[in-house]
């Protein structure tokens, strides 16, 4: 625990750095020196119980035997038997944390709090001498709690920052190496992996929150799916990605992304992508752009799917404005909680936020947002003609792929 007189010990890192064992450690280090009421908000009830007190790095587990509290469920809080006792609220009920005065307070996750009041009235609680302190622990979003804690009170905290491979060694080495792959260098990554605190772009069209806000772990019964292609112009080293993505519609006309399998290959390697991704989940169509290569891009897809030996469904589609302007509708859909992202997809979600109206602002072209575009453009009828009407009704069989 840092040296000094400060108000809030900032830890703000990745996942799996190891932030709530360091909020568990420093709740109990207040306990032993005499601190006898103290203050714990999670973002739901659930997680305060599941992560803050019962979790393998939670109070519960880093207690020592002769000085293990006791968790009272019924009363929402961990009593020690010194009498020191921790007051459990959620930050989803902001009004019930009006009036917990405390010494300490561990406040974790506190970017994925939905209500500032909630953080506000731990603070104002935050008020008994001699000394009243705590502790915050989060992985960084550029929610309204987060931008006040690195502004207003920078200047009374103390500030730590970590990576989550700074805890290689306490993680299973086959899962740091996936999600470095999958993540490493994207927005994702720099903000999940490397606790980096990152506002949105001024002018983006997307914004974290979109796709936080509405993410699910799966899929409702889905009416139609659709895999939609953004074939790159060339297949070198130093090319575009073939931007290939899954999504679906359900009854209520939201839209589901499936997956996302967006590559860098030949020609023939992308078509087979795109037909193991149709084939997968089940699509009623592969619809495709022909602006890079004209009736070539339905030949390349239906030479791959007969050396296959499988069937499938092309539409191709010509992108006559520009990008920013043909994403409009989608940003739209977005915007009200129409489309939800079904899983985590790193590199997509990092594309769709540095594109704004006055262009892409990173390096290349933002394929797999153009690719999510004309599968959202299928799906919601932009597209006249569809190939199929929307009609029977089944389950989606993949999510996050």
């Amino acid at each position: 625990m840092p040296d000094g007189n400060w108000r809030y010990w900032l830890l703000i890192a990745g996942r799996g750095f190891g932030k709530t064992r360091t909020g568990a450690e420093a709740t109990r280090d207040k306990q032993a020196d005499g601190i006898e009421l103290m203050l714990l908000i999670g973002r739901t009830s659930d997680e305060v119980r599941d992560l803050m007190i019962e979790g393998p790095a939670g109070i519960l587990a880093v207690s020592p035997p002769w000085n293990k509290p006791t968790y009272q469920a019924h009363k929402r809080r961990v009593v020690w038997p010194n009498g020191a006792v921790a007051t459990l609220r959620s930050a989803d009920e902001p009004d019930s944390i009006r009036g917990q005065n405390a010494q300490w307070v561990w406040a974790d996750e506190v970017s994925s709090w939905k209500y500032t009041e909630a953080f506000d009235n731990a603070n104002m609680g935050l008020r008994i001498p001699p000394h009243a302190q705590g502790v915050v622990t989060t992985t960084p979003k550029a929610n309204s709690i987060t931008k006040m804690l690195l502004t207003k009170f920078a200047s009374e905290s103390v500030i730590t920052r970590g990576k989550t491979s700074d805890n290689r060694y306490n993680l299973d080495p086959a899962t740091l190496t996936s999600l470095l792959a999958q993540y490493e260098g994207t927005r994702m990554g720099r903000q999940e992996l490397d606790g980096e605190f990152l506002e949105d772009i001024d002018g983006a069209l997307w914004s974290e929150s979109m796709f936080s806000d509405h993410r699910i772990s799966s899929a409702p019964p889905l009416s139609r799916i659709v895999v939609a292609v953004d074939p790159a112009a060339s297949s070198t080293d130093e090319s575009n990605e073939t931007g290939i993505v899954g999504m679906g519609v359900a009854a209520t006309r939201h839209r589901y992304v499936l997956a996302d399998k967006s590559m860098r290959g030949k020609p023939n390697e992308w078509a087979r992508a795109a037909i193991d991704l149709y084939e997968a989940l089940n699509a009623d169509c592969i619809v495709a752009e022909k602006n890079n290569g004209g009736e070539m891009v339905t030949e390349v897809i239906t030479a791959a799917a007969t050396a296959m030996k499988k069937r499938v469904r092309i539409k191709t589609v010509w992108a006559s404005r520009g990008k920013s302007t043909r994403a409009e509708p989608t940003v739209a859909a977005y915007e009200r909680g129409e489309i939800h992202h079904v899983g985590i997809f790193g590199k997509l979600e990092s594309q769709l936020c540095m594109m704004t109206a006055n262009g892409f602002q990173d390096k290349g072209s933002p394929d797999r947002m153009d690719a999510l575009v004309w599968a959202d453009a299928e799906l919601s009828g932009a597209i006249a003609q569809p190939v199929l009407p929307v009609s029977s009704t089944r389950a989606a069989p993949l999510a996050g792929v």
